[in-house]
């Protein structure tokens, strides 16, 4: 049956002495002091099975803090299971039992179980903490932007042509090896297609690659041609394994639905020359959601661009994860009115990185009632109409900079330079979860203080 917690601690439990185990108690303490967190998550665990049965597993709140430790310590499953068995202070910090050793595939089940609402509920319930006990006030805030990559590597047409004939191909030989085998016949063509993708990685000639180009454009065709009756085979499929089936031909039809997505991108950009828009290109058949993300005219990102709002206190008072690239200015009112349902009110000071100034951004705060408004780049705008004074302007440009320091920790010491975690629904758990994970060591650190 499962449990929210365990109801009586061990007596065998350890003082820490380092500062990584007195940053884990304080952190423990201000999870407990927030019990609010343990029904989000029991009711993410519950959801698909009932709580008054089955085996007990992991409580609620041993699967929050062992996704925590995975966070803050920038684990794998496999690492985390290894230090869950031989740290003390790990294994205080996740409250677990004695002979309680959860194993990689326990802990990825479960810890995958937390959903992304719940991982912002999670966050607002920690902000209003930080509020109730004087660490964050919210009055002034500074807002920025990022791009997140996603778990890809780097998108040419050659290489995802070659992903979808590869993948069409599995699934083709998994459909093949149902007992019945369905009737339908295909070739493999991976040898052949991994010699013309070398050629274009290699050849300095044009028309040798082009000419490599439509010989992979002509057996991705042909693999096309080769999914199209084997779905409707599987989808008509009688036999015992009619449901595997059914997912095989799931598979398939998504494949191909993407591969000729990369066959038209790729006879119109190699073949005829075109300008593809970003918009209309895919850059994975594993993570289809990935966004290209251009800022400036710095390194293209193939990912999403993540909106951050941070207060005085260090912590990241919000955050809004987009699909596609909407200018920064697009979405900087949605992000005040976010800060009013989240803290109940506007803030009295707002700085913002230069990308998003503009007249009526400025206009909308000040009718918010927001004193001070200030664009890291004025953009035209002048300093007495964002700010009081230049003194105050200067103040709250510099004050803005420091968003860059806590976006640079958290790309370097919680993961948030590349999602490891897969789907869209996987990248905004895993940005939620690593947000709430530097909270809550931020608020531990100013504690220890």
């Amino acid at each position: 049956m499962r449990q929210k917690h365990h109801q009586q601690l061990s007596l065998f439990m350890t003082v820490a002495n380092t500062q990584i185990g007195k940053e884990l108690e304080q952190m423990s303490r201000i999870l407990d002091e927030t019990p609010e967190l343990l029904q989000v998550v029991f009711d993410d665990l519950t959801t698909s099975k009932r709580a008054d049965a089955g085996r007990q597993g992991l409580t609620a709140e041993q699967v929050l803090r062992c996704a925590v430790l995975k966070q803050y310590r920038q684990l794998s499953y496999e690492e985390l299971a290894f230090h869950l068995d031989d740290s003390s202070a790990f294994r205080r910090f996740a409250r677990l039992q004695m002979g309680q050793y959860p194993r990689k595939s326990i802990l990825q089940e479960n810890i995958t179980a937390i959903s992304e609402p719940s991982w912002e509920t999670i966050h607002q319930l920690l902000i209003n903490y930080a509020v109730n006990n004087k660490i964050e006030k919210g009055r002034k805030v500074r807002i920025d932007s990022t791009a997140i990559e996603t778990d890809i590597h780097h998108p040419t047409d050659s290489t995802l042509l070659a992903d979808g004939i590869r993948i069409i191909t599995r699934w083709l030989a998994a459909g093949k090896g149902l007992s019945p085998a369905p009737g339908y016949c295909y070739s493999d063509h991976n040898r052949v297609v991994k010699k013309r993708v070398m050629t274009i990685l290699n050849s300095k000639k044009d028309a040798v690659r082009k000419t490599a180009y439509q010989d992979l454009l002509h057996y991705a065709q042909r693999v096309v041609g080769y999914a199209l009756p084997a779905i409707a085979e599987l989808r008509s499929y009688q036999g015992l394994d009619f449901l595997k089936a059914l997912g095989i031909a799931a598979k398939l039809e998504r494949a191909v639905t993407l591969l000729n997505k990369v066959i038209d991108q790729t006879h119109r950009r190699v073949i005829n020359g075109e300008q593809v828009p970003a918009s209309e290109k895919v850059v994975s058949f594993f993570e289809d959601h990935s966004d290209i993300i251009v800022k400036g005219q710095r390194d293209t990102t193939y990912g999403h661009k993540v909106f951050f709002t941070g207060g005085a206190s260090t912590l990241i008072l919000d955050c809004l994860i987009e699909q596609g690239n909407p200018a920064d200015s697009e979405r900087y009112q949605t992000l005040l009115e976010r800060q009013q349902i989240i803290l109940g009110r506007m803030p009295r000071q707002v700085t913002a990185d230069g990308g998003f100034a503009s007249k009526d951004n400025l206009n909308f705060a000040k009718e918010q009632q927001i004193k001070d408004v200030v664009f890291a780049k004025r953009r035209g705008l002048s300093v007495l109409d964002m700010a009081k004074s230049h003194w105050v302007y200067k103040k709250l440009r510099n004050f803005r900079a420091g968003i860059e320091a806590g976006i640079s920790v958290l790309k370097r010491a919680f993961g948030l330079d590349r999602c490891t975690w897969s789907g869209w629904d996987g990248f905004k758990c895993y940005v939620r979860s690593s947000i709430v994970s530097y909270n809550l060591l931020a608020m531990a650190r100013i504690k220890l203080t």
